[in-house]
């Protein structure tokens, strides 16, 4: 991946959209991403994307798992190589995801997620969406799928940023891309018709500002879809563990659903609706080759899985959706 060309993509996919505006804010935040990781790591991911296969004639398809299939098949050799090079880029948590025959088992059954997501969505044909704490882009290509026609997520994480451009780098075309920066260094854009975050508002330790930030980038009549950790209580019910939850350090606010709806209300959020609720299964959230240290199973209480080891009720996952004017 060369270093500029994932910038340049991006600002020329904005050039004639109302987010051309703020191509002078885009440059100063998004000039100081290598800077700011390890120059041994960024080195050793730029080394590794260098070293996946120089193949054409690449097709995207996308089902349940997000697929690159090569029309001339790699070699024996060529996949035991690749296979050494994408696990350079463990943990894969997010997917799954397959490169050009070889299987992702990510982490997470991501796919799980956006089907019970998916029946709830307006409309994404033709709309500009904005993905909040993408991770490694799963759920982009998921949008693209559903032939949104702008597609941007962001989030912070290095390594994530790297597992994208392994696919991403075969699909210089698609108007899919990823921004390396937090929701909060975002300008005030009134541009998306959608919006999503999905796993990310119980790590932030100011839950309402997360909530109007994500509002700030809603055009009017657009909708929010948000998925976190709830749980079960009335409208005053809100845990703050003293701790970890989950072994998790950074989990600060996790809300029941009516305390969730309240401050989906106060922020200005229209149309609140709960549409799922699931708890998380260890089917869905697991170890596997491609992440291989502890997952949901090794943080719950072996005698009783409606715990976590800490003592606090399992994680359940709550699906909303909300609208702005």
């Amino acid at each position: 991946m060369q270093s500029m060309s994932w910038r340049s993509a991006f600002y020329n996919s904005i050039v004639n959209t109302k987010l051309e505006l703020y191509i002078a804010e885009f440059a100063i935040i998004l000039k100081d991403f290598e800077a700011s990781v390890p120059a041994k790591d960024l080195n050793r991911w730029q080394r590794q994307l260098g070293q996946l296969p120089k193949v054409e004639n690449i097709e995207l398809i996308v089902g349940d798992s997000v697929s690159l299939n090569a029309y001339n098949a790699l070699t024996a050799g060529d996949i035991a190589k690749t296979i050494s090079v994408l696990k350079n880029f463990m943990p894969w948590r997010k997917g799954p995801f397959n490169f050009m025959s070889i299987n992702i088992d990510t982490e997470w059954r991501s796919d799980w997620k956006w089907n019970r997501v998916l029946p709830h969505l307006q409309n994404l044909a033709g709309k500009k969406v904005l993905d909040v704490g993408c991770g490694s882009g799963y759920h982009l290509f998921r949008m693209h799928d559903a032939q949104a026609s702008q597609i941007i997520g962001v989030d912070p994480t290095a390594l994530f940023f790297f597992q994208f451009h392994c696919f991403k780098q075969y699909l210089p075309s698609l108007n899919v891309h990823y921004l390396p920066i937090g929701i909060e260094a975002m300008p005030t854009t009134n541009y998306f018709d959608t919006v999503f975050s999905m796993g990310v508002l119980y790590h932030r330790q100011d839950p309402i500002k997360f909530l109007r930030e994500l509002k700030d980038q809603l055009c009017s009549g657009g909708q929010l879809v948000l998925e976190t950790l709830v749980i079960d209580g009335d409208e005053n019910t809100v845990l703050m563990p003293k701790g970890r939850y989950s072994q998790m350090r950074n989990v600060w606010f996790l809300p029941s659903v009516g305390a969730l709806i309240i401050w989906l209300q106060r922020v200005g959020f229209k149309n609140v609706k709960c549409v799922d609720i699931d708890c998380t299964s260890i089917e869905e959230q697991r170890a596997t080759p491609w992440m291989e240290t502890h997952s949901l199973i090794d943080f719950l209480d072996s005698e009783n899985m409606t715990k976590t080891i800490e003592g606090y009720p399992a994680p359940k996952r709550a699906v909303l959706t909300a609208s702005v004017s």
